[in-house]
Protein backbone atom coordinates (compact mmCIF):
# COMPACT_ATOMS: atom_id res chain seq x y z
CA UNK A 1 0.00 0.00 0.00
CA UNK A 2 2.58 2.56 0.67
CA UNK A 3 3.92 2.07 -2.92
CA UNK A 4 0.90 3.76 -3.51
CA UNK A 5 1.61 7.51 -4.30
CA UNK A 6 -0.79 10.02 -2.42
CA UNK A 7 -1.52 7.22 -0.03
CA UNK A 8 0.38 6.66 3.54
CA UNK A 9 -0.54 3.76 5.64
CA UNK A 10 -0.82 5.86 8.68
CA UNK A 11 -1.79 2.78 11.62
CA UNK A 12 -2.95 -0.93 11.42
CA UNK A 13 -4.87 -2.48 13.82
CA UNK A 14 -5.93 -5.97 14.63
CA UNK A 15 -9.12 -5.77 15.66
CA UNK A 16 -12.73 -3.12 16.02
CA UNK A 17 -12.12 -2.38 19.33
CA UNK A 18 -8.73 -1.19 18.39
CA UNK A 19 -9.82 -0.08 15.22
CA UNK A 20 -12.46 2.01 16.55
CA UNK A 21 -10.11 3.72 19.41
CA UNK A 22 -7.58 4.75 17.21
CA UNK A 23 -9.82 6.71 14.41
CA UNK A 24 -10.96 8.46 17.57
CA UNK A 25 -7.36 9.87 17.81
CA UNK A 26 -7.89 11.53 14.55
CA UNK A 27 -6.16 11.62 11.73
CA UNK A 28 -8.04 8.74 9.56
CA UNK A 29 -8.99 9.87 5.79
CA UNK A 30 -9.50 6.51 4.98
CA UNK A 31 -10.11 3.39 6.61
CA UNK A 32 -9.50 -0.15 5.02
CA UNK A 33 -11.22 -2.59 6.91
CA UNK A 34 -12.04 -6.57 7.17
CA UNK A 35 -15.27 -7.77 8.43
CA UNK A 36 -13.91 -10.71 10.37
CA UNK A 37 -11.53 -9.62 12.79
CA UNK A 38 -11.50 -12.08 15.59
CA UNK A 39 -11.60 -12.65 18.56
CA UNK A 40 -13.96 -9.09 18.62
CA UNK A 41 -16.98 -7.59 17.41
CA UNK A 42 -17.93 -7.90 14.19
CA UNK A 43 -17.01 -5.25 11.51
CA UNK A 44 -19.76 -4.73 10.34
CA UNK A 45 -21.08 -3.10 13.99
CA UNK A 46 -17.14 -1.69 14.31
CA UNK A 47 -18.29 -0.10 10.16
CA UNK A 48 -21.58 1.24 11.88
CA UNK A 49 -20.09 2.64 15.43
CA UNK A 50 -17.32 4.53 12.99
CA UNK A 51 -19.28 5.81 10.69
CA UNK A 52 -22.14 7.26 12.93
CA UNK A 53 -19.58 8.99 15.45
CA UNK A 54 -16.77 9.96 12.12
CA UNK A 55 -18.62 10.21 8.80
CA UNK A 56 -15.83 11.60 7.54
CA UNK A 57 -13.74 8.80 7.48
CA UNK A 58 -14.19 7.13 4.61
CA UNK A 59 -14.41 3.50 5.13
CA UNK A 60 -13.89 0.70 2.52
CA UNK A 61 -14.13 -2.76 3.06
CA UNK A 62 -11.42 -5.43 2.35
CA UNK A 63 -12.99 -8.92 2.99
CA UNK A 64 -13.25 -12.86 1.67
CA UNK A 65 -17.27 -12.63 2.49
CA UNK A 66 -19.05 -12.54 -1.10
CA UNK A 67 -22.62 -13.27 -0.04
CA UNK A 68 -25.23 -10.09 -0.88
CA UNK A 69 -26.05 -9.83 2.67
CA UNK A 70 -22.41 -8.77 4.13
CA UNK A 71 -21.92 -6.60 0.95
CA UNK A 72 -25.43 -4.66 1.86
CA UNK A 73 -25.38 -4.28 5.23
CA UNK A 74 -21.48 -2.93 5.14
CA UNK A 75 -22.73 -0.26 2.47
CA UNK A 76 -25.95 0.35 4.64
CA UNK A 77 -23.82 0.47 7.68
CA UNK A 78 -21.96 3.56 6.41
CA UNK A 79 -18.93 1.86 4.20
CA UNK A 80 -18.53 4.11 1.06
CA UNK A 81 -16.36 0.64 -0.90
CA UNK A 82 -16.56 -2.92 -0.97
CA UNK A 83 -13.99 -4.94 -2.61
CA UNK A 84 -13.19 -8.61 -2.63
CA UNK A 85 -10.15 -10.27 -1.36
CA UNK A 86 -9.92 -12.30 -4.28
CA UNK A 87 -10.36 -9.76 -6.58
CA UNK A 88 -6.96 -8.13 -8.21
CA UNK A 89 -5.20 -5.41 -6.52
CA UNK A 90 -6.47 -2.89 -9.16
CA UNK A 91 -10.08 -2.99 -7.72
CA UNK A 92 -8.33 -2.12 -4.21
CA UNK A 93 -6.86 1.37 -5.69
CA UNK A 94 -9.90 1.85 -8.33
CA UNK A 95 -11.65 1.91 -4.34
CA UNK A 96 -9.10 3.86 -3.02
CA UNK A 97 -9.29 6.29 -5.73
CA UNK A 98 -12.86 6.67 -5.57
CA UNK A 99 -12.28 7.18 -1.86
CA UNK A 100 -10.01 9.95 -2.25
CA UNK A 101 -12.42 11.87 -4.23
CA UNK A 102 -15.31 11.27 -2.05
CA UNK A 103 -16.72 8.57 -4.48
CA UNK A 104 -18.63 5.37 -3.93
CA UNK A 105 -17.03 2.08 -5.21
CA UNK A 106 -18.37 -1.65 -5.19
CA UNK A 107 -15.75 -4.04 -6.44
CA UNK A 108 -16.24 -4.84 -10.24
CA UNK A 109 -17.09 -8.65 -9.57
CA UNK A 110 -20.36 -7.99 -7.79
CA UNK A 111 -23.71 -7.48 -9.19
CA UNK A 112 -25.91 -5.14 -7.49
CA UNK A 113 -29.95 -5.49 -7.90
CA UNK A 114 -32.50 -3.14 -7.44
CA UNK A 115 -33.42 -5.29 -4.57
CA UNK A 116 -29.88 -4.91 -2.70
CA UNK A 117 -29.86 -1.14 -3.58
CA UNK A 118 -33.27 -1.07 -1.55
CA UNK A 119 -32.01 -2.90 1.01
CA UNK A 120 -28.98 -0.59 1.66
CA UNK A 121 -31.21 2.30 1.52
CA UNK A 122 -33.72 1.21 4.20
CA UNK A 123 -33.71 2.28 7.38
CA UNK A 124 -34.81 -0.86 8.14
CA UNK A 125 -33.48 -0.95 11.97
CA UNK A 126 -33.61 -5.20 12.37
CA UNK A 127 -36.50 -5.59 15.43
CA UNK A 128 -33.86 -7.89 17.14
CA UNK A 129 -31.32 -5.52 17.34
CA UNK A 130 -33.64 -2.54 19.36
CA UNK A 131 -32.28 -3.44 22.80
CA UNK A 132 -28.13 -3.56 21.08
CA UNK A 133 -29.19 0.13 19.11
CA UNK A 134 -30.44 1.24 22.20
CA UNK A 135 -27.01 0.77 23.76
CA UNK A 136 -24.79 4.08 24.24
CA UNK A 137 -21.42 4.48 22.48
CA UNK A 138 -19.39 3.14 25.09
CA UNK A 139 -21.77 0.42 25.78
CA UNK A 140 -21.22 -0.57 22.72
CA UNK A 141 -17.50 -0.79 22.92
CA UNK A 142 -18.03 -2.61 26.18
CA UNK A 143 -20.02 -5.41 25.33
CA UNK A 144 -18.10 -6.83 22.72
CA UNK A 145 -15.27 -7.04 25.24
CA UNK A 146 -17.51 -8.61 27.79
CA UNK A 147 -19.46 -11.06 25.40
CA UNK A 148 -15.19 -12.46 24.82
CA UNK A 149 -14.79 -13.01 28.00
CA UNK A 150 -12.12 -9.94 29.49
CA UNK A 151 -12.57 -9.31 32.81
CA UNK A 152 -13.83 -5.91 34.27
CA UNK A 153 -10.68 -5.09 34.61
CA UNK A 154 -8.69 -6.19 31.20
CA UNK A 155 -11.90 -4.19 29.29
CA UNK A 156 -10.95 -0.76 31.98
CA UNK A 157 -7.78 -0.62 31.10
CA UNK A 158 -8.27 -1.19 27.26
CA UNK A 159 -10.33 1.99 27.42
CA UNK A 160 -8.68 3.84 30.11
CA UNK A 161 -11.84 3.66 32.29
CA UNK A 162 -12.60 2.58 35.94
CA UNK A 163 -13.76 -0.94 36.89
CA UNK A 164 -16.53 0.91 38.73
CA UNK A 165 -17.43 2.56 35.26
CA UNK A 166 -17.13 -1.08 33.68
CA UNK A 167 -19.50 -2.46 36.01
CA UNK A 168 -22.14 0.35 35.89
CA UNK A 169 -21.82 -0.08 32.21
CA UNK A 170 -22.28 -3.80 32.16
CA UNK A 171 -25.18 -3.23 34.63
CA UNK A 172 -26.67 -0.85 32.10
CA UNK A 173 -26.24 -3.51 29.32
CA UNK A 174 -28.04 -6.24 30.90
CA UNK A 175 -30.36 -4.10 32.12
CA UNK A 176 -31.34 -2.47 28.08
CA UNK A 177 -31.43 -5.88 26.79
CA UNK A 178 -32.91 -7.66 29.64
CA UNK A 179 -30.43 -10.40 29.95
CA UNK A 180 -29.64 -11.81 33.05
CA UNK A 181 -26.08 -13.57 32.57
CA UNK A 182 -23.21 -13.22 30.95
CA UNK A 183 -23.87 -17.21 29.13
CA UNK A 184 -27.32 -14.58 27.83
CA UNK A 185 -24.79 -12.12 26.67
CA UNK A 186 -22.81 -14.50 24.60
CA UNK A 187 -26.02 -15.75 23.16
CA UNK A 188 -27.07 -12.74 22.02
CA UNK A 189 -23.69 -11.46 20.46
CA UNK A 190 -23.34 -14.83 18.70
CA UNK A 191 -26.95 -14.75 17.58
CA UNK A 192 -27.03 -11.36 16.03
CA UNK A 193 -23.60 -11.66 14.65
CA UNK A 194 -22.12 -8.83 17.05
CA UNK A 195 -18.87 -10.63 17.63
CA UNK A 196 -16.72 -13.49 15.81
CA UNK A 197 -15.17 -15.89 17.98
Amino acid sequence: MNQQPNFTVVDEEANGTDTYLRVEQGGIDILIMDLSMPPGESGLITTQRIHEKYPDVRILILSMHEEQEYINKSIHNGAMSYILKSSSDVELIKGLQALSNGENYIDDNIMLTKTDVQEINSDGVDVNLKGYNGLSKREREVFPLIALGYSNKEIASQLFISTKTVEAHKANIMRKLTLTTRADLVRYAIHHNLIDL
